[in-house]
């Protein structure tokens, strides 16, 4: 079954880039998340991978 969100529950920004440190999505993205359509959501999980691993690397 796939998940519902990226959400893991850990919402503490990290730095400059606003990005929580748990699923990296900014407070907007994470508003929007229920109203975006599969393709953008897709986009969206995309693009979280490679920011979870910029913020492990600035670590």
């Amino acid at each position: 079954m796939k998940k519902k969100t990226p959400c893991i529950d850990v919402c503490k920004y990290s730095g400059p880039s606003e990005w929580y440190i748990g699923c990296g999505r900014t407070q907007e993205e994470s508003r929007q998340w229920k109203k975006m359509k599969p393709y953008a959501k897709q986009a969206l999980l995309n693009s979280l991978k490679k920011r979870l691993s910029q913020m492990n690397v600035a670590k």
